[in-house]
């Protein structure tokens, strides 16, 4: 039976013994250098514990200690079974997303830092999204903005909230832009915990912006949309942080 891709890729990884005094940072290190070369990959499985211990001399508490560093910073995963073990990670936004949230925890990112960058990244995040959507993206987000729009009607704000930050996450999915992705769903995951603090608002733009932006999107109005994205969110910023002074 030919080997697959995976298994091959297991084969072809050869790890060095470690000789410091910190063997799970050297552990890591190596683990990240075939990152950075490619010869690791998203999805490929490593070795199994045995099988790193033995590699790198050391014990298999070193070894564990290693990867639940590199589970916790986002570059691996863990999985059960038969089939299971330290597999890479597609993507890594976790570690982002958990970073910046503890920086908000401790309240190095004050709310005007967050409502700052919110701003900068939604505006060229929207631009983007009319040069580059689909017809079918453009179905989804109407979706969203029905679905908003009920909840709205509702006055249920907390399903009223969920909705619309997701429309800025659907907004940066199409942007085919990893990295504003990353950054949209870090700062949109700390902006509902903002929102909830801060509680309701009386701003009634929301909605028919929404309606307004999709028919951007249609038309693939990049600089319209822009806009109306920076006035939007200059309006929130100035209620947000008027509500918290208050």
């Amino acid at each position: 039976m030919p080997q697959t891709q995976q298994s091959r890729t297991r084969a072809a990884l050869r790890f060095k013994p470690v000789m410091g005094t910190r063997p799970a940072d050297e552990i890591q290190a190596q683990i990240r250098a075939l990152l950075a070369s490619h010869r690791l990959k998203a999805g490929d499985r490593l070795p199994s514990e045995r099988d790193l211990s033995e590699q790198f001399s050391v014990s298999r508490n070193s070894v564990r200690q290693a990867l639940r560093s590199l589970v916790d910073s986002g570059l691996l995963e863990m999985k059960k079974g038969a089939a299971g073990g330290a597999f890479i990670r597609d993507g890594g936004g976790d570690a982002v997303l958990a970073g910046i949230s503890d920086l908000y925890s401790l309240g190095t990112i004050q709310p005007e830092h967050l409502t700052e960058v919110r701003l900068l990244i939604g505006v060229e995040v929207v631009r983007l999204a009319c040069q580059r959507c689909t017809p079918e993206e453009v179905d989804a987000i109407e979706r969203n903005v029905v679905l908003a729009e009920q909840a709205a009607k509702e006055n249920d704000f907390a399903r009223r909230t969920a909705i619309n930050l997701e429309f800025h996450r659907m907004l940066a999915r199409m942007t085919r832009n990893p990295l504003l992705i990353t950054l949209t769903d870090a700062v949109t995951a700390i902006t509902a915990k903002f929102v909830n603090e801060v509680g309701p608002t009386s701003n009634r733009s929301v909605m028919p912006l929404r309606r307004q932006l999709l028919g951007h999107l249609r038309a693939r109005e990049a600089d319209a949309a822009a806009q109306k994205m920076r006035n939007h969110l200059l309006r929130l910023q100035k209620i947000y942080l008027a509500q918290i002074a208050g």
